[in-house]
């Protein structure tokens, strides 16, 4: 069904005040496609009436279309520089103070179905098992956060299709950290135990989920508004550790929104510490 300019922007404005996402005019279709059997289902005959239901009865019915809404896209090791950063640079020094500290703790953001945290789980575990008087697992920790509560349900099965498996799982990684069972591979309960998932938005104060030593918030400021993202950088700054690490995406940058952070390469990614 086609959507009127009157209904885009109630739709899009609707979705940018309870997600922080940006629909830029021009996508309309995006809204047509994701939302229309939402519409159906409610009971609605167009998007005016769907938008009057969001306002009087905003519950599960907002979950449900900010989660259609949401961009799961994700890979395993996204991106050759920072896969190479983390293996290299990032986790090796996450060993080293977890030698000291009491524990180190790990946050990726906008997690969607969990192939980001659950690959550093298994870096971390790869690399423990190739270091000498290594620190014990237990003094790690990653908590993983989405919009997205069908993300969140996807992720904490730690059960992978075929297809999710092929996009970028390295084979002795399968080999090693997951369990054949039928036509899903499932995660080691090793790995699956590193991780915390939790519905979350980043719109919300950081401040309940405390400090970490690295930040991984990567490819998902780029929906939001320049205002946002200056809030966000500025509450990532916050929860970071003196000496944390904040990763985002490869196109992404601080600059222009925060002077809190300073630049840092490792293995040719592009990396910020706050100042």
């Amino acid at each position: 069904m086609a959507i009127s300019t009157e209904e885009f922007d109630l739709i899009r404005n609707f979705i940018h005040e309870h997600s922080g996402i940006v629909i830029n005019p021009g996508k309309e279709y995006l809204i047509e496609n994701r939302l229309t059997v939402i519409m159906v289902q409610s009971g609605c005959d167009n998007f005016k009436d769907l938008h009057a239901k969001l306002q009087n009865d905003p519950g599960p019915l907002r979950t449900k279309v900010i989660d259609a809404m949401t961009t799961n896209e994700t890979l395993w090791f996204r991106d050759d520089s920072f896969a190479t950063a983390l293996a290299s640079h990032i986790v090796p020094e996450l060993i080293n103070k977890a030698r000291t500290a009491s524990q180190v703790r790990i946050w990726s953001a906008a997690c969607s179905t969990g192939q980001e945290p659950y690959s550093i789980g298994m870096l971390l575990l790869d690399t423990l098992s190739k270091t000498s008087s290594p620190p014990p697992l237990s003094k790690f920790s990653i908590l993983a956060t989405d919009l997205s509560p069908s993300a969140i349900v996807l992720a904490s099965s730690g059960r992978y299709s075929q297809l999710a498996i092929s996009r970028g799982m390295r084979p002795e990684f399968l080999e090693r950290y997951f369990k054949k069972n039928g036509m899903v591979y499932e995660l080691i309960p090793d790995i699956r135990g590193l991780v915390k998932f939790q519905q979350f938005n980043l719109k919300s104060p950081f401040t309940e989920h405390g400090k970490f030593d690295f930040l991984l918030c990567r490819n998902v400021l780029i929906y939001f508004s320049d205002e946002l993202k200056r809030q966000i950088y500025t509450k990532i700054r916050d929860s970071l550790n003196k000496d944390g690490i904040l990763a985002i995406g490869a196109s992404e940058s601080p600059r222009g929104y925060t002077t809190a952070f300073q630049q840092v390469m490792m293995g040719g990614a592009a990396l910020y510490r706050p100042i």
